[in-house]
């Protein structure tokens, strides 16, 4: 089985061993002192949380990509149901792909962590609005970088 491995930086390793088991339904695989560990069925996934306060590393946003809107829909529900909070974010275009998506709130880290599906494909990286590009990436018309704070993200 392949899955892909997310090591992270967590300043308090229980309210984020807390917050990741509400975001993905699941208990840690491992848990120790400053550590926890996530085997993840759906997204196949590997998280590892690491306590080192203050040592968060440069982090543009976390994502989970589902099939479809009702996953979103879906998703969004379980989550509220475990008392976690959303922003929606609906027919919004960013990345070069229009997209259904939330934003997951109170992370325990700050992290940005979205659930998106990609309705189409688009030929710019956010549409047709003009503003700032998202995930800290150009300003279409300036062509300045922006960080994740500074910009609505995809």
């Amino acid at each position: 089985m392949s899955r892909v491995q997310l090591a992270l930086n967590v300043d308090d390793i229980d309210e984020a061993v807390m917050f990741y088991s509400k975001l993905f339904g699941a208990e840690p695989a491992k848990r120790r002192p400053g550590y926890a560990n996530f085997a993840i069925a759906e997204p196949p996934l590997k998280l590892v949380l690491l306590e080192n306060p203050g040592q968060g590393g440069s982090l543009n946003h976390l994502g989970i990509e589902v099939p479809d809107i009702d996953a979103v829909d879906a998703e969004q529900t379980r989550l509220a149901e475990s008392g976690l909070t959303s922003a929606d974010e609906r027919a919004t275009t960013c990345c070069y792909a229009k997209q259904d998506k939330f934003w997951v709130q109170g992370t325990p880290n700050g992290q940005s962590w979205e659930v998106y599906t990609v309705l189409e494909d688009s030929l710019t990286f956010y549409g047709e609005q003009d503003g700032p590009a998202c995930c800290g990436g150009i300003a279409q018309e300036s062509g300045d970088p922006l960080s994740i704070s500074a910009a609505p993200c995809c």
